[in-house]
């Protein structure tokens, strides 16, 4: 293979010469940064037009996009490189260089919440019909997002000869990345390795619960839960794909995987969420049920 080359060879795909940037007037520009923030843009017009269709304020959105999104990118590489810290230790101004990867979604997702929370409550307004809205636009820019890690060739899975196996050169990834499994099924006399494409896994199940939350948004039965229902469903998807990846983020001093703490920790307590709230409604549609009742009679 060549070096810019990615193959899916049992669909018999084979993408030559993949760059992992272009030159603009003499600046590199790297296609994963591109794609992130193509996907941040996107998903705030998503999550404005959700908004309108709503009847609310779209304006608030649009105020508060460029706090969720800066905030956002800051939690993300915060959460990455507290959980790399060997990566950065030696050279600490690389931390600031994000053009060769290194966000982690869940320290994006938590950082832009507590971003919305603080912003609402500074503006007097509930905050859980915007993260509702929000959802969309979320789930809009990590479908698109993870595709940027396809051009940096990261965030794949073990070895697989299943179906959906992806082919990458040995200098096209990080050394770190190749498992002993993976470095095991190297054939003698090739110069490639032949993984799970997980950042593909994500984007398809991110997919899929997107079609979800916009068929389910109508029949919600109360006002954040389009939001738990994406913790629980995406932390659900994202602890079974983060357990078959070789770059996954250690909680420091362990071989737990953080990623896959806080899906769990996701899944319960937004689960946790769902039950008691809809019993509350139940209860109160009983109530009211009753009232109606002796009223008529």
């Amino acid at each position: 293979m060549g070096v810019n080359d990615i193959a899916f060879p049992n669909l018999g795909i084979y993408l030559e010469d993949i760059p992992r940037k272009i030159t603009v007037g003499g600046f590199d520009v790297a296609f994963y940064g591109m794609i992130i923030g193509f996907g941040m843009i996107l998903a705030c017009f998503i999550a404005a037009r959700e908004i309108r269709n709503r009847g609310m304020d779209e304006n608030v959105i649009w105020d508060l996009s460029l706090y969720v999104i800066i905030c956002s990118i800051a939690g993300a590489r915060i959460y990455y490189v507290a959980t790399s810290w060997e990566k950065y230790k030696d050279n600490l101004l690389s931390i600031f260089n994000l053009r060769q990867g290194g966000l982690a979604i869940y320290g994006g997702v938590i950082a832009g919440a507590i971003t919305v929370i603080v912003y609402c409550r500074k503006k007097k307004i509930s905050f859980l019909p915007y993260v509702d809205a929000i959802v969309m636009g979320l789930l809009t820019g990590q479908i698109i997002g993870r595709w940027g890690n396809f051009f940096n060739r990261e965030a794949f899975g073990d070895y697989t000869d299943g179906l959906f196996a992806m082919r990458l050169p040995i200098d096209a990834v990080r050394a770190s990345d190749i498992s002993d499994n993976i470095a095991a099924h190297i054939v003698e006399g090739t110069n490639y390795i032949q993984v799970h494409p997980t950042f593909l896994y994500e984007g398809i199940w991110n997919l899929a619960l997107l079609i979800f939350v916009i068929l389910y948004r109508k029949h919600k039965r109360f006002e954040g839960e389009i939001f738990c229902i994406y913790a629980l469903l995406y932390g659900a998807g994202r602890f079974v794909i983060e357990s078959v990846r070789t770059d996954q983020l250690l909680i420091p001093g362990t071989a737990v995987p953080i990623s896959m703490v806080v899906a769990a920790v996701s899944v319960l307590v937004s689960g946790v969420v769902i039950v008691v709230m809809k019993r509350k409604k139940i209860q109160v549609q009983y109530l009211v049920d009753n009232v109606k009742d002796k009223e008529k009679i």
